[in-house]
C-alpha cells in the first residue's frame, strides 16, 4: 500500500464517521459505557489491593525478653534477629517506652488503668520489633527466633507473639478480595469487548448495501476493508479518550474529597499520578483493538454478498 492509498483510506474513514453520525454515536457510546465501567471497576480493585497490600505489610512480630536479660545478650539476639534473610528491619523498644507507648494508645479516658506503673514499677518487657521483606511468612520467621533460645542457657526470649489468628485471617481476606478482584476485572473486561464489538458490527451490518455496491464496481476486498478498519480505530480511539477524561476528572475529585475527610484519609487511595499513564494507556489500547475487531468481524460477513 502507498501513502497516498493510506491517505485516501484515512480520509474515508474519517468521513464514514460524520456520514453515518447516529451509528457512529451509537458505537462511540457503547464504547464509553463499557470502558468507564471497567475503569471505574479496575480502580476499586487497585484501591482494594493497595489497602490489603497496606494491612499485609503492618504485620510484624514482637519478640518480648526475659527481664533479666543483659546488655551484651540483647545485642547479640538483634544481630542474630537482624541477619535472618526473611527480616527486613529490626527495632528494639525498651519497657519505658513500651509503656509509654502503652499508655497512648489507651488515651485520656482509660488512664487510670496504668495509675500506679511509672519507671520504677514498670511490668512491661524490653521488646525487639522485627519487621518482615515478605509478611507471608511471618509463621517460618516467628518459629527461627523462638528456636534462638535452645542456644542459651537462660533462655533470653520470654514469648514470640505475631497475632497468629488475626495475621491468618488478614491473610485469607487479602488473598480472597485480590482473587475476586483478577476474575471480576477479567469478566468485565471480556463482558466489554463483546458489547463494543457487537455495536460496531451493527453499525457496518447496517451499511452492507454500500459494501455490495463497491462489490459490484470491482472493488478489491482490501480496497473495501481499510476504511472501515480505520473508522473501527477511530470510534475505538474517540471512545476510550472520553472515558479517560470522565474516569480521571471523577477520580481526582474523590481524591480531592478524600483529602478533607480524615478518617477516610486513613485509607491511603492510590494517587492519580501512579494509575494515569498504565490505566489509561491500557483503555486507549482496548478501545482502539475492540473498535478493530468489531470492525474486522463484520467487514468479513458483509464481503460474502
Amino acid at each position: 500500500m502507498n501513502f497516498s492509498t493510506f491517505l485516501r483510506h484515512l480520509r474515508e474513514g474519517f468521513k464514514s464517521i460524520f456520514r453515518n453520525g447516529w451509528m457512529s454515536i451509537a458505537s462511540i457510546t457503547s464504547i464509553v459505557v463499557s470502558l468507564l465501567i471497567l475503569g471505574v471497576f479496575v480502580l476499586l480493585v487497585v484501591n482494594v489491593n493497595s489497602i490489603a497490600d497496606n494491612a499485609d505489610s503492618q504485620v510484624e512480630i514482637s519478640t518480648y525478653l526475659q527481664l533479666n536479660v543483659d546488655e551484651e545478650l540483647r545485642t547479640t539476639l538483634q544481630e542474630e534477629i537482624a541477619a535472618m534473610p526473611e527480616v527486613s528491619s529490626i527495632k528494639f523498644v525498651p519497657k519505658d517506652q513500651g509503656l509509654a507507648e502503652f499508655k497512648e494508645k489507651l488515651g485520656e479516658d482509660q488512664q487510670e488503668l496504668l495509675e500506679g506503673f511509672d519507671v520504677d514499677n514498670n511490668p512491661l518487657p524490653d521488646t525487639i520489633r522485627v519487621e518482615l521483606i515478605d509478611p507471608s511468612t511471618v509463621d517460618f520467621v516467628a518459629e527461627k527466633i523462638e528456636a534462638l533460645n535452645e542456644k542459651y542457657t537462660e533462655k533470653p526470649i520470654m514469648k514470640v507473639n505475631f497475632g497468629e489468628e488475626t495475621v491468618e485471617t488478614l491473610f485469607k481476606i487479602t488473598r480472597l478480595i485480590r482473587t475476586i478482584g483478577f476474575v471480576f476485572v477479567a469478566g468485565l473486561a471480556l463482558m466489554s469487548m463483546f458489547l463494543i464489538s457487537n455495536t460496531i458490527r451493527v453499525t457496518i451490518l447496517a451499511r452492507r448495501r454500500e459494501i455490495g455496491i463497491m462489490k459490484l464496481v470491482g472493488a478489491t476486498n482490501a480496497f473495501i476493508r481499510w476504511p472501515f478498519f480505520v473508522e473501527g480505530a477511530l470510534i475505538g480511539l474517540i471512545g476510550s479518550l472520553i472515558t479517560i477524561g470522565i474516569l480521571f476528572a471523577g477520580y481526582n475529585q474523590l481524591l480531592i474529597t478524600v483529602q478533607e475527610d480524615i478518617i477516610i484519609k486513613m485509607l491511603n487511595l492510590v494517587p492519580l499520578s501512579s494509575l494515569w499513564v498504565w490505566l489509561g494507556g491500557s483503555l486507549l489500547i482496548m478501545g482502539v483493538l475492540v473498535g478493530v475487531l468489531g470492525s474486522t468481524l463484520s467487514i468479513r460477513k458483509s464481503l460474502k454478498v
